[in-house]
């Protein structure tokens, strides 16, 4: 069974960081590409990063290009996503998602396993 966790969340202040981690457990990591897609209150599902399944391609949303990084470390089945210079718009429930093949996934459709998300909130 699949099966991903994600932590870090919190509050902080504008301009500030904050990385997220999503474990994952029930398949074989590396094979699959994997992603972040965030909720932001009232707003539909939106995708912020992907990153293939070696970590040697990664694709951003333009909200976030030179702000987020999205990383992974198949030795130890995580997936990571940095988050510098933080702005309030950036509030969010923010999800770890599987995708359905190695190779990149920069589309909602793209993901078929999802974690139960971590609150993100970027306020003064």
């Amino acid at each position: 069974e699949v099966q991903l966790v994600e932590s870090g969340g919190g509050l902080v202040q504008p301009g500030g960081s904050l990385r997220l981690s999503c474990a994952a457990s029930g398949f074989t990591f590396s094979a699959y590409a994997m992603g972040w897609v965030r909720q932001a209150p009232g707003k539909e599902l939106e995708w912020v990063s992907g990153i293939n399944g070696g970590g040697g391609s990664t694709s951003y949303a333009d909200s976030v290009k030179g702000r987020f990084t999205i990383s992974r470390d198949n030795a130890k089945n995580t997936l990571y996503l940095q988050m510098n210079s933080l702005k309030p718009e950036d509030t969010a429930v923010y999800y770890c998602a599987k995708a359905w093949w190695e190779s990149i996934a920069t589309t909602l459709v793209d993901f078929d396993s999802w974690g139960q998300g971590t609150q993100v909130t970027v306020s003064s």
